[in-house]
């Protein structure tokens, strides 16, 4: 995996993750990187210092400040009033999101909002065949 800082047309600043560079340039040219501040899909990457890890002699740095500061704390805030709006307006599929995403895509089921799971190989071949999916970010508390 790889972060890179981005910015958009409009100057706004924000960090992504992505498996590798090309699956960021390949990303970048279907237009799939889209700003969270405008939803501009003119985004480059940034200039980026590397993160060296390391410490002196006398032992690690301390912390400095909080381990999730005000600005982390909205932004988790907003994925999970998101994450409460999608699940009241959908239909959740569970495993058969990939079916029943084609066939909504085909006509062969009335359009509807779903939601459901599917692999990575699953949610990117669903994409190159038109079928339009949306990842919905994970929380850290979803995991445990």
């Amino acid at each position: 995996m790889i972060k890179y800082a981005l910015g958009c047309a409009a100057g706004h600043a924000f960090e992504s993750w992505f498996p590798d560079s090309a699956a960021y340039e390949k990303q970048r040219k279907r237009g799939l990187i889209a700003c969270p501040e405008c939803a501009s899909t003119e985004v480059d990457k940034a200039i980026m210092a590397p993160a060296v890890v390391g410490f002196d002699r006398a032992g690690p740095p301390a912390l400095a400040g909080p381990l999730l500061d005000e600005k982390r704390r909205e932004v988790r805030a907003m994925i999970a009033d998101m994450r409460r709006e999608i699940e009241a307006n959908t239909d959740d599929v569970g495993a058969n999101f990939p079916a029943v995403a084609r066939a909504i895509h085909a006509g062969d089921e009335p359009e509807r909002a779903i939601r459901g799971q599917a692999s990575r190989e699953e949610a990117r071949a669903l994409i190159e065949e038109g079928v339009g999916v949306l990842p919905i970010p994970a929380l850290a508390d979803d995991m445990n």
